[in-house]
This record gives structure tokens, sequence and C-alpha cells, in this order.
């Protein structure tokens, strides 16, 4: 499998050298770095390309890396059912830019590029229908970037008194506690909160 995807890695830097960035063979996985003006390009030759032939387009996922000065990664899974291989193609995105929409080469790609958008904020200039697939309307924030708060900014409940969805505050019932995780059976060398009560 490592020789054939060898050979399609420089097969694609001879062909398609412009548009590729680099490329990485690791745990016989191919992966192809593009950039966003040249994605179009790179997918539409990897689609109709007689040695290629990556007709199926499996996923679209974002990544996000919040120390990064271009913070998100956007990564196509292909396969190719005739060459019996699987490829990635990943391109790095800030959260100021767009990338353009691959619905054009691949229809299938039009509900990905939606959950990608929902979930970590990134724009694709060009998609037929761009508007959120999984929170709810009028959702703020994006759920899977790393800077999103574990509990969410609002809470959603059935009020059952007025008979209708609420939504509110978070409100924390409880104050957050760190903990030491020490052994079961050592005890900590200090004083809990609340424990000096046992020994009174």
């Amino acid at each position: 499998m490592s020789e054939a995807l060898e050979e399609l890695a420089s097969y694609l830097e001879e062909r398609k050298g412009e548009a590729i960035t680099g490329t990485q063979l690791a745990f016989d996985e191919l992966t192809i770095g593009t950039t966003a003006q040249q994605v179009i390009s790179l997918l539409t030759f990897l689609r109709d390309d007689a040695q290629c032939q990556f007709v199926n387009f499996t996923d679209l996922c974002g990544v996000d890396w919040p120390s990064r000065v271009r913070r998100f990664d956007v990564v196509y899974h292909l396969l190719s059912p005739r060459q019996n291989l699987r490829i990635r193609v990943k391109l790095e995105v800030g959260e100021d830019e767009t990338v353009p929409s691959v619905t054009p080469v691949y229809p299938g790609a039009d509900w990905f590029e939606r959950e990608a958008y929902d979930l970590y904020g990134i724009l694709f200039t060009g998609h037929p229908d761009l508007r959120r697939i999984l929170t709810d309307y009028g959702f703020e924030g994006h759920p899977l970037r790393k800077d999103f708060p574990t509990t969410g900014f609002v809470e959603v409940r059935y009020d059952d008194e007025v008979k209708r969805v609420v939504y509110e505050p978070v409100q924390l019932k409880q104050e957050f506690r760190n903990f030491d995780f020490l052994s079961p059976w050592e005890s900590a060398e200090y004083v809990l909160p609340g424990d000096e009560k046992a020994s009174e």
C-alpha cells in the first residue's frame, strides 16, 4: 500500500506541484498540503485524472489550533475505488479568512461544509446554503472551538409552568474544585475544605 501511495505522491508533485505545499506519508496514509487558492484546482485534478480517480468524497472536517496564527485546518478525505486508495488533503485557514466551497467539484461536500461552519466558524465562499446545521437558530459561538466554554453560554430547557422551551444564561450550581488526584490509599497532607468539621 505504501509503495502505491509513494508513487501517487511523486506523480502528484510532478503534475500539480504548484498546488501542493507538501506531502507526508505516515502509517500508510498520504496527506497532501495545499492552500485555499489552489484547493478547487487540486480536488478537480484528483477527481478527473485517469491515474487518480478520487471520485468518492468521504469527509470534510475542521481542526482548531488556537495558538497558531492560521488557526484552523480544513481536512478533506477522498477515496479512489478504481485505485483502491485513500488520501487526505489539508489546508490552513485563519479566523478571518475564507475557503472556497468544493460543492461544484463534490456536491456531497454540502452538509460537511455546513457542519464545519456551524461548529468551527470556518466560512466557505460560494456555498449554496451556508447556515447552521447542528445547533439551534440564534445559537452564539461555535462549540468545537477550543476556547468555547464546556458549559456553553445558554441553558435550554422546557419549562412546564409556561409550557414552552426557555433559554437562560448558564448558572453553575456549585463552585469548581481543584482535585489533586492522589491515590485513594493516601490522604492529602493538608486539610481539604469541609474536612475540618470531621475532627470536631
